[in-house]
């Protein structure tokens, strides 16, 4: 008996090259550390959390400095006055989501946007006579009060252990100059016709009105000033004798109900905006509990019903009730049983989800194994073209599909581009994850502030009656989702990606190949993935596409012809153009924290 483990493993060995043939080197090795692990967006956020890790900082402390180094080296994608939902694990294995999403202003009303003409800039060209019905995808008016400010202070405030000042340093380090790469100078260039209509974003973007290079310094000198400006009011505090907790505080005060939303203020109201200083004034966060499920011994955490991340808690309920370990990873009853899945939760999602501050949300039936039960018998043989909300206490909700939407072309260059991501875990397992997003390219810079606006209101739909409909006040249901998964009560994973409407569906994905199929942090995330995009799209023109199904052209032809002939209206697409770039980080039961990111979407991870 003593040969056995041998023999296995030289079966394992036989068995996956009968299997896997077209085998291929990972293009990128997983980070593994003892200490701590970060993983994000680009080399720029990643030394700052590095940074704060080797001067004592725990996970939390490491995940902010790291989303504030990103608000101004990622700018392509996120920016300050952008959002940024956090899920949070404490030492003691409490686990809080803070909701990192800022209301619309309170002047703002659906009848408003159903009735205002776009502006140039805001979507693409005018319809003759002037279309309605629109929120706009670019430009001043889409812009929710800024949220991920006080929702990395509030995370620092409570779950960190670093002042406001050392955890800002890099990013003001950042703004006093880096080298632009060439994803930054690419998305300036392609938006350039935009920022003519906005002198302080061309004066930030362009500041000698031409299009920076790739290797070029790139300043950001307002931002830094208001970075500054910042840390000097957590330094006041501090020298007048506040404690840690209120000085962080006093940060929160002068960005939301000092100097800074006097000056966006005055900005809004001198370009006819809506976003006003009462807006400002009026937002606080505070930790709240997030919504999770157990699946096969491992426990999922997601934001609420105010993000998209409750769809992947009902897809897995759902899927739990299969063996997909059995059907094998990418096999065409594999995809097409989560796929199908997919295609229900976020029938719900399009249907019942919405800021739960402004509506009654079954969130106990929708979140129930019961529930999940009832919608697997939903799912056949064939491909659904349907969209199919659940029937909940007797009444189906009405889909977004059913009900009349304006519709007109957006212009490439100001079609969303979404979101940047951040994750990290300690060796005391506390463990951070965000999605920080907003304020992209083309953005409005608020002035002298420095500050890119977010463009978020887009999220919201003007269909009548809908959980989703613009207010003032309400916040859009946003596709911002990050994710923390635990095993046994101990911290497990950390995950999240950019992608929008393909968030949930990346990253339960991610969360199989790890569970299911045995994957490390790295081979999980290049793995190759699959997208329908069978759901009213969260931004933009909120299309949709019945039966639509995107495939890794690394997914065989067989496999390919087997889903099509199920009805899956199928398309394929390079690793290169996934519609998502995700990252990971994973604690081994050993005290081991591996680390893994998206090469294809030049993502990031280290350890130590």
């Amino acid at each position: 008996m003593k040969y056995k483990p041998a023999v296995l493993f030289f079966g394992l060995v036989v068995f996956c090259a009968a299997q896997r043939k077209d085998f291929e080197q990972p293009a990128m090795r997983p980070a593994r550390g003892t200490k701590g692990a970060v993983a994000c967006g680009s080399e720029y956020a990643a030394e700052a959390g590095m940074r704060i890790y080797f001067n004592g900082g725990n996970a939390v402390d490491a995940g902010i400095a790291t989303m504030f180094a990103a608000s101004v080296a990622e700018f392509s994608h996120f920016g300050l006055g952008g959002e940024a939902p956090i899920l949070i694990r404490t030492k003691a294995g409490k686990i809080f989501a803070i909701a990192g999403v800022g209301p619309m202003p309170k002047l703002a009303t659906a009848e408003l946007f159903r009735d205002r003409r776009p502006k140039p800039g805001e979507i693409l060209t005018m319809e003759p006579g002037g279309l309605k019905g629109i929120i706009p995808v670019a430009g001043i008016m889409p812009a929710l009060v800024p949220s991920m400010v006080d929702a990395g202070l509030v995370a620092l405030r409570d779950f960190g252990s670093k002042s406001f000042s050392e955890e800002i340093q890099p990013a003001i380090e950042l703004a006093d100059g880096l080298a632009i790469d060439e994803m930054r100078a690419g998305t300036i260039a392609r938006v350039r016709r935009f920022l003519d209509l906005w002198p302080d974003s061309k004066k930030t973007f362009m500041p000698d009105g031409q299009v920076p290079m790739p290797g070029e310094i790139f300043r950001q000198p307002n931002l830094a000033k208001t970075l500054r400006a910042m840390a000097a009011a957590e330094k006041k505090a501090l020298a007048a004798g506040a404690s840690r907790v209120a000085a962080i505080d006093a940060v929160r005060d002068f960005f939301y109900r000092g100097d800074i939303a006097h000056r966006i203020d005055a900005f809004m109201r001198a370009n006819d905006g809506l976003l006003r200083y009462e807006d400002m004034a009026a937002f606080k966060l505070e930790p709240e509990e997030p919504v999770s499920t157990d699946y096969h011994g491992y426990k999922v955490y997601k934001p609420g019903f105010w993000s998209q991340g409750p769809a992947m808690i009902e897809a897995l309920n759902i899927l739990e009730g299969y063996d997909l370990r059995s059907l094998g990873v990418n096999s065409s009853e594999y995809i097409h049983k989560v796929v199908e899945a997919l295609k229900l939760s976020y029938a719900d999602r399009d249907t019942y989800y919405g800021d739960p501050k402004f509506n009654h949300i079954p969130t106990d039936v929708l979140l129930s194994k019961t529930y999940a039960a009832e919608r697997r018998k939903q799912i056949g043989h064939n491909a659904s073209l349907d969209f199919v909300p659940g029937t909940i206490n007797g009444k189906q909700g009405r889909h977004p599909t059913e009900m009349e939407i304006a519709r007109t072309k957006i212009d490439d260059e100001l079609m969303a581009r979404d979101t940047t991501c951040v994750d990290a875990i300690d060796k005391d397992g506390m463990v951070f994850s965000a999605t920080p997003s907003g304020a992209w390219l083309p953005s409005v810079i608020a002035g002298d502030t420095g500050i890119p606006l977010t463009e978020r209101a887009q999220q919201f739909i003007l269909v009548d009656g809908s959980p989703n409909e613009l207010a003032g006040g309400k916040r859009p249901r946003v596709t911002l989702s990050p994710t923390i998964v635990t095993e046994q009560g101990k911290p497990f994973l950390a995950l999240s990606t950019p992608g929008g409407d393909n968030q949930e569906q990346s990253l339960i994905q991610l969360f199989f190949n790890v569970v299911e199929f045995g994957m490390n942090a790295q081979a999980a995330i290049e793995a190759p993935r699959f997208q329908t995009r069978h759901l009213v799209s969260s931004f933009d023109n909120h299309a949709w596409n019945r039966g639509d199904l995107l495939l890794d052209e690394r997914i065989p032809a067989a496999t390919v012809a087997e889903l099509s002939a199920r009805g899956h209206r199928v398309g394929t697409r390079s690793r290169w153009s996934s519609g998502a770039a995700p990252v990971m980080v994973r604690m081994m039961p050993d005290g081991v924290i591996e680390a893994g990111a998206d090469p294809y979407g030049y993502r990031v991870a280290h350890a130590y």
